[in-house]
């Protein structure tokens, strides 16, 4: 067979783990001949590939990022896209293509895949919040910077008697601070599942400082929002990809905390940082068995499916399951959370 692989959407740890172990069980356990596409679905319309051998993926285990780039790709070009696939095909002389991205890449995949790619996807997301997937690599990653940020910060917030308002990623689902919050012991954490009152807020630090405990850290997820008329917080514009620009909940909510309680609030915007750096040995170990079972899936001809974790084993899902709802936090998991604030 020829495999084409690509990577989409944002960079995540792990990226380069699935491409290596797609490259290992193609050329060792097959002879197959690999080559990846640059900078995502891009690289496909663009035509622009290179050759993946065993010498091309040696020593990208435990990097983060991706050695093929990525990119997200505008709905025009993607319908593009969808126009060319079975010329694609013809062209490139791929009999499977691999796909690693998340709730958009997938999307697209499954527009390919029905436009007649023959497409195995590998989901990818630090906000694991792809539902036919019980984890997603990168997000142990993700948790683990999080957790660590916190601890460190705690430390700077005691010492100063500041709150500290700790912003993660998660535009819609708030897994990463759920987890994140609770591993390193925050005192409160807000999600975009459940809109907060900035006022329980205030009213958990003025009682943390009564007790004598005078600092607080508060782990909001990016896409939290305050309930309607709690403070003043609007809605941004919506980018070209369909996802809508934040305005900076953890700026927003230090500055009302600090407004509301007359003790200093410090924002920090964990960002991209939590995207970056080596992926976790879990991390490298999903990825590694999502790239293993997306080989064998494409030579037993499953395609428009994807690799998902189901418990402890490995299957194979259709891609239109993937992506019909987002896997958000449950009401349950929530109520865990606050009962050890």
């Amino acid at each position: 067979m020829r495999i084409g692989v690509l990577t989409a959407g944002g960079d995540c740890p792990g990226l380069n783990a699935v491409i290596r172990s797609v490259v290992h069980r193609a050329v060792t356990q097959y002879g197959d001949e690999v080559i990846g596409f640059e900078d995502g679905y891009r690289g496909l319309l663009d035509r622009h590939y290179r050759t993946l051998d065993l010498d091309a993926v040696s020593g990208i285990l435990a990097r983060g990022g991706t050695i093929l780039g990525s990119s997200r790709l505008e709905r025009d070009r993607l319908r593009e896209a969808c126009t060319k696939a079975t010329d694609m095909v013809e062209e490139f002389g791929i009999d499977a293509l691999i796909p690693i991205g998340g709730e958009g890449t997938l999307t697209a995949a499954r527009m390919l895949s029905d436009a007649g790619l023959p497409v195995v996807g590998v989901p990818k997301t630090i906000d694991n919040d792809i539902s036919s997937t019980d984890r997603t690599f990168g997000f142990d990653t993700a948790v683990g910077v999080a957790t660590e940020a916190m601890d460190r910060l705690k430390t700077t917030a005691e010492s100063h008697q500041r709150v500290m308002v700790v912003e993660v990623m998660g535009r819609h689902a708030g897994w990463i601070a759920l987890e994140s919050g609770m591993a390193a012991g925050a005192h409160g954490i807000c999600l975009p599942e459940r809109p907060f009152d900035p006022a329980d807020l205030v009213k958990m630090v003025e009682e943390r400082f009564a007790r004598g405990k005078k600092f607080a850290v508060v782990c909001v997820a990016e896409g939290a929002h305050p309930a309607e008329g709690t403070m003043d917080y609007g809605k941004g514009e919506i980018d070209q990809y369909g996802h809508e620009r934040f305005q900076g909940i953890g700026t927003a909510l230090a500055y009302e905390l600090e407004r509301r309680l007359g003790k200093e609030a410090r924002p920090v915007i964990l960002g991209h940082v939590q995207r970056g750096g080596t992926p976790t040995a879990y991390d490298r170990v999903l990825a590694t068995r999502f790239g293993w079972h997306a080989v064998e899936a494409a030579h037993r001809g499953e395609f428009g499916k994807m690799t998902a974790l189901r418990g402890t084993d490995i299957v194979m899902v259709p891609l239109a399951e993937a992506v019909t709802v987002l896997k958000t936090v449950p009401k349950d998991r929530m109520d865990e959370a606050e009962s050890v604030f």
